[in-house]
């Protein structure tokens, strides 16, 4: 009768506006399990560098070196008000679970964007100086040092199955994808 589960999205990550939204849920629904969406929809860099520019400001801390308007540029990536909005973004989870009582965080879409771009990273460098090397050594290498079953992507496509379905109708004169002499078995 109902839902497991209640969605919810604010318009930026701040666990202030979140909480607030989840309290007047709790009124109407007290022990509502709250997911919420981790958009990638967001500017989090922006986001929480005016979160700490907001803060600082109220602090009165020294904001002169700060532009809160130009925030996303990259002179500020190494500055201290980068570094504590990274801070606050690394802690988000944990803040507005203990802060706003989220139960659950997603994050919709990340293979998209991770795929874009991973294979953007990959085109400029096959397409430029590096060649092959760039594949080699920016995905084929990093899936072996981190034992990522991929490599294998005979396997991962289900060849292995296919020959078996094979072998078991043709018996051992079957023609198999696999067998001692794939390039599979360089992994």
């Amino acid at each position: 009768n109902g839902a497991d589960l209640l969605w919810i999205e604010t318009e930026k990550p701040h666990v202030g506006q979140i909480a607030e939204m989840v309290n007047a849920i709790r009124k109407v629904v007290p022990d509502a399990k709250l997911v919420y969406n981790n958009s990638p929809s967001f500017n989090w860099t922006l986001n929480f560098r005016q979160q700490v520019f907001d803060a600082w400001k109220e602090e009165g801390k020294d904001l002169s070196n700060y532009e809160r308007a130009s925030l996303m540029d990259a002179k500020y990536d190494d500055s201290e008000l980068a570094a504590e909005a990274d801070l606050w973004t690394q802690n988000f989870q944990r803040d507005a679970a203990r802060e706003a009582g989220i139960f659950h965080h997603l994050i919709t879409l990340p293979t998209y964007h991770t795929a874009a771009l991973s294979t953007d990273d990959l085109a400029k460098g096959y397409f430029g100086d590096e060649g092959m090397l760039a594949y080699v050594k920016g995905v084929q290498r990093q899936e072996i040092r981190k034992g990522l079953a991929c490599v294998k992507h005979q396997d991962m496509a289900g060849s292995n199955m296919g020959d078996d379905h094979k072998e078991y109708f043709s018996g051992e004169g079957a023609l198999k994808a696999g067998g001692k002499d794939n390039t599979m078995n360089q992994f």
